[in-house]
């Protein structure tokens, strides 16, 4: 009863828009996103578009619990992920406007024992290199050990120098939540006040978000707060623990709604103002604005370049230039996007992370209002996106079947025992009846249950369903245990991490 309460209600209340708008906006947007969360087994999305300075639309569908099934609506929280990266860069640029810091300072001149696996690097290394992306390392690299991890802000900083790129400073990409978060760290040294307390205090408060947090800590005992749901490695939509992340805050800790985020969006299409009141310096905003790293300078479609800024990326589509970014948390995967030339804006929230109908819907709003030729992109992707879930879980499925009792090849006293990474620290394997178990030492209450299959391969299930189901091989010299690899979920990060026995 509610949602439709709220559906009526905003519709009525921006109705006078309305007549501007594009037809599939006007007609059929709710077909759409019903149909789409259906197909995609979402169990809940929200929605706000802005145009021309005024919300049309913003809404939720579906529902924030499935065992409640609670209805999701324009103040249903959700965890933002890396669209917190643009507060934090457009934070880092206002401390810059006020002269409190450049952002072309070296990292070493507020963190003198600040170590990068390069020494030239680590001299060279400024704030803004770190808002773009610069170090060469892989994307996501270092997110195992540091995603819900029991480590410190401090301790995640002083471990990237074990972070080995395969790329060049300055000149290779790679998506980095540990550089986001040491830049972040800069704020409360020349602000004093803390990273969520800078932001809360000089943007999110300014605008009146005042459903927004900055920290995710207690997610689950905020008010109509979304859950966290996946469809990853069983090919069944299944719960998810909320992600305890504020360790990398900077990079991705936020929570909010829609009807908070249209308030920043709307800032953003207004040169910093929001009803009329001065909330951030343009300069500030074109700072955040100012391409940093080239990612494509190729004509792919309607796009001709695609870059990054300050915690947003940049693309030309159909002649417009829009602003984007994306967020994935374990659950949950949203989007935030603005075009200045055509003073459009877009946010779309979800609460289940294995699913591209988010940016689909995001793309084909923005094709409705710039004329582009229709085309149902979420029918046109889902048959690939069932077939990549499907073989997802058979693989989980076959897996299991070879768990059949069999015997390693070694005793399993062999296996026990303390094992190292020099980025992650260490795992203990214990032996628990016929099979072993992992506890990870740099995370609290994480362990891994693993069981012998054949051919030396063992399944690894992880306690927290986000980490995956993957599978390992020990590896021995002259029948003894040496080592073992360990890898985890794509979404966390892609690289196997080699552990050596103690």
């Amino acid at each position: 009863m509610k949602k439709i309460f709220v559906s009526i209600f905003t519709l009525s209340l921006f109705s006078f828009h309305l007549f501007a708008q594009p037809s599939f906006i006007k007609d059929s947007l709710d077909s759409y996103i019903n149909k789409g969360i259906k197909d995609w087994d979402i169990p809940g999305l929200a929605i706000a578009v802005i145009k021309d300075g005024k919300v049309v639309v913003m809404k939720g569908y579906g529902v924030r619990d499935i065992e409640t099934k609670t209805p999701v609506d324009e103040n249903t929280l959700f965890m933002i992920a890396s669209n917190s990266k643009l507060f934090t860069g457009t934070a880092l640029a206002q401390l810059e406007y006020n002269k409190k810091l450049s952002l072309n300072d070296k990292i070493t001149k507020y963190f003198p024992d600040y170590k990068l696996y390069d020494k030239n690097t680590t001299e060279l290394v400024t704030i803004r290199d770190m808002l773009s992306h610069h170090l060469g390392t892989q994307t996501f690299q270092g997110d195992f050990t540091f995603w819900n991890a029991s480590l410190s802000r401090k301790d995640i900083i002083n471990k990237m120098q074990y972070l080995k790129p395969p790329g060049l400073f300055r000149q290779d990409y790679g998506y980095c939540n540990s550089c986001f978060l040491t830049a972040g760290e800069i704020i409360p040294i020349v602000s004093g006040k803390p990273w969520e307390v800078y932001v809360y205090d000089s943007i999110v408060a300014p605008l009146g978000m005042t459903n927004t947090q900055t920290l995710g800590y207690n997610m689950s005992e905020m008010p109509n707060a979304a859950k966290p749901y996946s469809t990853s490695f069983t090919g069944q939509l299944h719960a998810l623990p909320y992600d305890k992340i504020d360790n990398l805050a900077p990079a991705g800790s936020i929570v909010s709604c829609v009807k908070d985020l249209s308030k920043w969006l709307i800032m953003q299409l207004d040169s910093g103002r929001y009803n009329g009141k001065r909330i951030l310096p343009w300069q500030v905003l074109a700072r955040t604005r100012q391409m940093g790293t080239i990612l494509s300078s190729r004509k792919n479609g309607p796009t001709h370049f695609t870059g990054y800024g300050l915690g947003v990326f940049i693309n030309d589509y159909y002649g417009k230039q829009v602003y984007s970014h994306t967020g994935g948390a374990d659950g949950f995967v949203t989007n935030t996007c603005f075009i200045p030339e055509e003073n459009l804006a877009i946010t779309i929230l979800t609460n289940q992370d294995n699913q591209n109908f988010f940016e689909l819907l995001r793309m084909q709003i923005i094709d409705a209002y710039l004329n582009a030729p229709y085309a149902n992109k979420s029918i046109a992707a889902l048959p690939a996106h069932e077939t990549a879930v499907e073989a997802d879980a058979k693989k989980t499925t076959d897996w299991k079947a070879r768990v059949k009792g069999n015997m390693p090849p070694l005793p399993l006293a062999a296996y026990t025992g303390s094992y190292e990474n020099t980025l992650y620290s260490t795992i203990d394997i214990a032996a628990k009846e016929k099979d072993l178990v992992i506890k990870f030492n740099g995370h609290n209450n994480l362990t891994a249950a693993l069981q012998y299959m054949d051919n030396n391969e063992w399944l690894v299930t992880f306690s927290n369903p986000s980490f995956g189901i993957t599978s390992t091989k020990f590896k021995t010299e002259n029948n003894t245990v040496v080592g073992i690899d360990i890898k985890v979920a794509d979404f966390i990060e892609y690289d196997a991490y080699a552990f050596k026995k103690k």
